[in-house]
């Protein structure tokens, strides 16, 4: 019975949001900005415009030309032109979309250059069987409507690589480090060998949105290990995300730096939703809490640190304007934190939980057609 009550309350959920949608502008921040652009296949890099949090100011390929993948195969060393690695891997900045429907398997990590976008609007392309995405020592990346499942372990000899030494070991969706102005809209992940997405080793000015996390266990990563202290200048915005079914842990797991995790959809997780070490300052707004019916996972929060609450009672971690469902709840801790630290250009407004349900209805890939609003 207890099963049955908890998937009715998802289920109820999911309703919720689609009569909203029918009746009221039930869209988030961004998606509203993005469908104000019906003729989307003729000026992609106008999606560039519609980044809200730390990653707002994120660029891509905004300011380069179209670059068409034709070529679904890899070739890690010399890249054939028409491939996704030949354009990821230019110099120059470059909007990156796709020709047709393509399911492609790395054979060692796709190391991405500064200044690009990876924008499978208007196909469906699903990245696995491989490495995946690697954004190391670069800026302005923005990745879009992709699939990215079932990433494993690759082969171990060199890539092309932007300043940075790697050997295609990386087993995470997307793997991000020493980089900023990165953002991550509308993809799907599922199921990696390591992490679904990883933010570490100083990295900055990321906005994580509007994306489906399923199946998996360690979900997200920010910040590289207790200790290394260079995290403090980590700045990450998460809006608008769906988290679940079939999730246990790291949604997200944060060291050091500052957090905001707004208005983001949580099916019930089998271990801890948000949970963090090294004195994070996370501030939880508008977020929608579904809890398992098991009694011992209805925490939110999860210190991990020995010794108890004297270890952790000044970490700032707020809540508010939370929802929380089945039980759930968080525990706060240090001084109330007040707005987050954006400029002008990163503001965005967050609404109340118990919207969430509809303003993340359409995470994940989207499904666009030219000519058509998307």
């Amino acid at each position: 019975m207890a099963n049955i009550s908890t998937s009715l309350l998802i289920i109820l959920s999911c309703l919720l949001s689609f009569s909203s949608l029918s009746s009221t502008t039930a869209e988030n921040t961004i998606d509203s900005c993005r469908r104000l652009n019906p003729n989307w296949s003729s000026n992609r890099q106008a999606l560039a415009n519609c980044a809200v949090g730390f990653g707002s100011d994120v660029l891509g390929g905004k300011t380069g030309h179209i670059y068409i993948v034709t070529d679904p195969s890899d070739d890690p060393n010399r890249p054939k032109t028409g491939t996704l690695r030949y354009g990821a891997t230019r110099e120059e900045p470059l909007w990156i979309v796709f020709e047709k429907d393509m399911v492609l398997a790395f054979k060692s990590e796709l190391l991405v250059k500064s200044y690009k976008t990876i924008d499978g609007r208007g196909v469906k392309v699903e990245i696995t069987d491989g490495p995946c995405i690697g954004i190391h020592n670069v800026e302005h990346v923005i990745i879009h409507s992709l699939s990215i499942h079932d990433c494993k372990k690759g082969k171990s000899f060199g890539v092309l690589a932007p300043n940075y030494d790697r050997q295609g070991y990386d087993e995470d969706g997307i793997s991000i480090s020493a980089s900023s102005n990165v953002w991550i809209d509308h993809c799907h992940f599922a199921n990696c060998a390591d992490g679904l997405i990883d933010v570490t080793h100083a990295s900055t000015k990321i906005t994580i949105s509007n994306n489906h996390f399923t199946r998996h266990t360690k979900v997200m990563l920010l910040g590289h290990k207790d200790g290394y202290t260079a995290d403090k200048i980590m700045q990450v915005t998460l809006a608008f995300n769906h988290f679940g079914p079939n999730l246990t842990s790291r949604l997200p797991r944060i060291r050091y730096g500052y957090v905001h995790v707004a208005n983001n959809f949580y099916e019930p997780w089998n271990e801890y939703a948000i949970g963090g070490s090294s004195g994070p300052t996370i501030l939880s707004e508008g977020n929608y809490f579904i809890a398992s019916n098991d009694s011992e996972r209805k925490q939110v929060t999860k210190r991990e640190v020995k010794g108890g609450r004297k270890y952790w009672k000044d970490w700032r971690w707020t809540t508010h304007k939370d929802e929380f469902e089945n039980g759930a709840y968080f525990v706060p801790s240090g001084a109330e934190n007040g707005p987050p630290p954006y400029s002008e250009s990163q503001m965005f407004i967050v609404a109340n939980g118990s919207s969430v349900p509809s303003l993340t209805s359409q995470a994940g890939p989207l499904k666009c057609v030219a000519g058509q609003a998307c």
